[in-house]
């Protein structure tokens, strides 16, 4: 009966999860539609003096959290750290979604993606988005093959049984069923130099090099800055590790499950170390544009700090991304806590937003002559529901790949979780003994 209970709960929450998501894809899809397709960029509130808005920024917001969760994957499959092997599936998954996720973002904002073919029949290799639009190729195919390695063993177990995702694991399988020891341990050496490229491809390609598009823009001195790639790398390794967090922790919330409070708790610590690199890069940054006394640094340091956008950086960039999560992986008492773990975790990826936002609308407002007026942007309603139907289309790829594939590595230990559903109380701290492997 205990059982029976908690599959009706779970069968009740995937119903309202899936329910809410496809409403704001739809709604979202329609906006693109109404807004994108017939009314062009009159829908938005780019300007030829802002031309870069919220499809930009949400670009390189995924862009990051997708370079960043694999980097975090690396460290399972290239450095062998099975500490953290639960994650390991997870973030490759939300790597791929977060990618596809972007590219759509960037499509929808340069409005003609075929001419992306341009590029790979004419390379320019002067040219950076040049060089980027090759790494992205190189990098979503690394991902999924990655993934696909990572899931290989469990995809031949479940050709085996009798599940309704049997023959579909079967097709994946490609006939090669081999699970023995030494097919095994090429599968591993296979991630490991996967793995292994995938590195300096994730930082000096992807997310490094999404960067250097932006730190070559020379008329705008805020961006010109051999800082700024390395920054936008700092930044990736935080929300990928943020995401990473918030994933397995809401995950095992949802059903039930114990979590690792070790792993939780290091993984906590491995965000605050990269908070708190990123935070000292930015101080430098800061110092830096204001010790130059370049006016155009110094108002766009002004326009983020105490203009009408003041609060993107401050309680957004600040506090939520950065001094906030800080001190929740820092503190004892909150460390050793998973909820508290977790919060910071979440601030930090809506905090995030805000900190992409600042990188491209303030250094679009400042005019670039003397005389020009200032620019104004702020997303309008069209480019705001466009944006959550495309954020809920990404949260349906990674949803439909957790549902079809053996992301999560439960198997042995799937009868067992079953038995305990009905145990849990949702109101208990997620730092309970009983749930927790880091104290059984």
């Amino acid at each position: 009966m205990q059982t029976t209970s908690a599959g009706s709960r779970l069968h009740r929450i995937e119903r309202e999860w899936w329910t809410v998501l496809g409403i704001i894809f739809v709604v979202g899809m329609i906006s693109l539609v109404k807004g994108y397709l017939l009314e062009g960029m009159s829908s938005t509130n780019l300007t030829n003096t802002v031309p870069w808005g919220a499809w930009v920024a949400f670009y390189i917001y995924f862009i990051g959290m997708s370079a960043g969760s694999f980097l975090l994957s690396t460290l399972i499959f290239a450095f062998g750290m099975k500490q953290y092997e639960e994650i390991g599936r997870s973030a490759l998954l939300s790597a791929i979604a977060s990618m596809i996720t972007a590219i759509a973002f960037i499509f929808l904002d340069i409005g003609r993606p075929d001419h992306v073919f341009n590029s790979l029949l004419n390379w320019n290799i002067m040219s950076t988005m040049a060089w980027e639009i090759h790494f992205y190729i190189l990098y979503i195919l690394l991902l999924v093959t990655e993934l696909y390695y990572s899931m290989r063993p469990d995809l031949v177990k479940r050709s085996e049984e009798q599940g309704r995702f049997a023959k579909l694991s079967k097709f994946l399988t490609f006939g090669y069923t081999d699970v023995s020891e030494e097919s095994l341990a090429w599968d591993k050496r296979l991630l490991k130099i996967l793995g292994s490229v995938g590195i300096p491809l994730a930082i000096f390609g992807v997310h490094g090099g999404t960067g250097s598009i932006f730190a070559v823009d020379k008329a705008r001195p805020f961006l010109n800055s051999g800082l700024f790639p390395i920054i936008f790398i700092l930044s990736a390794l935080v929300s990928g590790t943020a995401l990473s967090i918030a994933l397995y922790v809401i995950k095992n919330w949802v059903f039930h499950r114990p979590h690792d409070r070790t792993m939780v708790q290091s993984l906590g610590t491995l965000m605050g170390m990269f908070l708190a690199i990123e935070l000292g890069l930015e101080w430098y940054e800061f110092l830096i544009g204001l010790y130059g006394l370049k006016s155009e640094e110094l108002l766009t340091i002004k326009t983020m700090t105490a203009s009408p956008f003041w609060w993107s950086f401050w309680v957004f960039q600040m506090g939520l991304a950065m001094v906030i999560p800080l001190i929740l992986v820092f503190y004892k008492k909150t460390r050793q806590s998973v909820k508290w773990v977790l919060a910071a975790a979440i601030m930090t990826i809506v905090g995030v937003v805000g900190v992409r936002f600042n990188m491209i609308v303030p250094p679009f407002i400042v005019p670039v002559l003397k005389g020009l007026p200032p620019g104004n942007y702020y997303p309008t309603l069209s480019e705001w529901v466009t944006s959550l139907g495309l954020i809920a289309m990404g949260i349906i790829i990674y949803t439909l790949g957790e549902k079809i594939l053996p992301i999560d590595q439960y198997e042995a230990k799937t009868q067992e979780a079953a038995d305990g559903l009905g145990a849990f109380d949702a109101g208990q701290d997620f730092g309970h003994a009983g749930l927790e492997k880091g104290v059984e």
